[in-house]
């Protein structure tokens, strides 16, 4: 009984702070040469203490003396702070931010690329000003490059059906960075929203992006024409302008593209509950079917289908009609 009590309350408690704390250190600011040799360090150290706690009668003395190389390490992390001067990727060079009068709200560092290929592209901006008397569709953008389960999911806002603005929320790298799920946990990158034209998020996916391909649906969402978008769209604003002021870490958990746009939704009332169709934000969709948040005149599956917008973004290309056409014929919100 005294050994199933060691494990279960200084075993599983150290290795996984070990764990952890060897993560931090390997993707921590200290210089590259030198953090694979003092992670590695750290994980011997968490090993030693275990074997220690579990070979030597006097077992406090390695648990106090981890829990001080713990909290030191932990100031250490602690202190590392997201930073806006970094030489970054080049779609990730401008903040977008927003100033509000009234019901005006103009938006500054549109972004709306000019692609030739992923990585080929003319960088271009501009700024525009959207009426929140107009607006009167929210709809979510769900885009799929490795099966079912995982999307990356950005929402579009519509104003008078004529006006699109889209916002992606994403990772600031910086240029030659690539992506890491587990380095998002680990501070290594900015938290970034895109605020695009639909020509540029859209279109990169459906005509552009070739090595893995991406299936892009679009799906209308229920009541958009109410206080509820207003309130989403502002929430919105004030985290894009938060931004612009104070950077933040991107965390793949907890302010990934879809638990972020949960957090935004919570200005509403009535707001979701959580479940795992949000975790794996493949099922988002599904998730919203069975909310009654889209159309629910159709089978989930059948909506899924007519919700695919790769060949119409195709056919539209650079039109300046791209946000309507990739909607003709779109299921309805109902």
């Amino acid at each position: 009984m005294r050994r199933v009590t060691r494990v279960l309350l200084i075993f599983f408690p150290i290795a996984a702070l070990t764990a952890w704390g060897t993560l931090a250190i390997y993707y921590s600011n200290l210089p590259a040469a030198v953090r694979p040799f003092v992670a590695g360090l750290f994980a011997t150290f968490g090993a030693a203490v275990l074997a220690w706690c579990f070979f030597s009668k006097y077992s406090w003395r390695p648990i106090v003396l981890f829990a001080i190389v713990f909290a030191i390490l932990l100031a250490y992390w602690s202190s590392i702070e997201p930073k806006q001067d970094r030489d970054w990727a080049p779609e990730y060079a401008r903040l977008a931010y927003a100033t509000v009068n009234g019901d005006q709200v103009t938006l500054h560092n549109i972004r709306n690329f000019d692609y030739r290929t992923e990585t080929d592209f003319t960088p271009r901006y501009y700024a525009k000003t959207f009426d929140l008397a107009q607006l009167d569709s929210v709809d979510i953008i769900a885009s799929y490059w490795a099966g079912d389960a995982i999307a990356h999911i950005i929402v579009s806002f519509g104003f008078a059906g004529k006006d699109f603005l889209a916002v992606s929320i994403e990772t600031r790298r910086e240029r030659n960075e690539t992506y890491s799920s587990i380095a998002g946990f680990f501070k290594q990158y900015g938290l970034f929203y895109v605020v695009a034209d639909e020509r540029d998020l859209v279109r990169l996916r459906t005509n552009y992006r070739k090595d893995p391909p991406e299936d892009v649906y679009l799906y209308r969402i229920r009541g958009s024409a109410s206080d509820n978008a207003r309130r989403f769209f502002l929430d919105y604003i004030r985290k894009i302008n938060s931004l612009a002021e104070k950077p933040e870490f991107y965390n793949t958990l907890t302010t990934n593209c879809i638990t972020s746009v949960l957090t935004h939704s919570r200005v509403n009332p009535g707001s979701h509950p959580l479940s795992w169709k949000i975790l794996l934000s493949g099922y988002v969709p599904q998730y919203l079917h069975e909310r009654q948040a889209v159309d629910t005149s159709l089978p989930f599956e059948e909506l899924r289908s007519r919700s695919r917008i790769n060949a119409a973004a195709r056919a539209a290309d650079k039109a300046a009609d791209f946000s309507q056409r990739i909607r003709v014929g779109l299921p309805a919100p109902g």
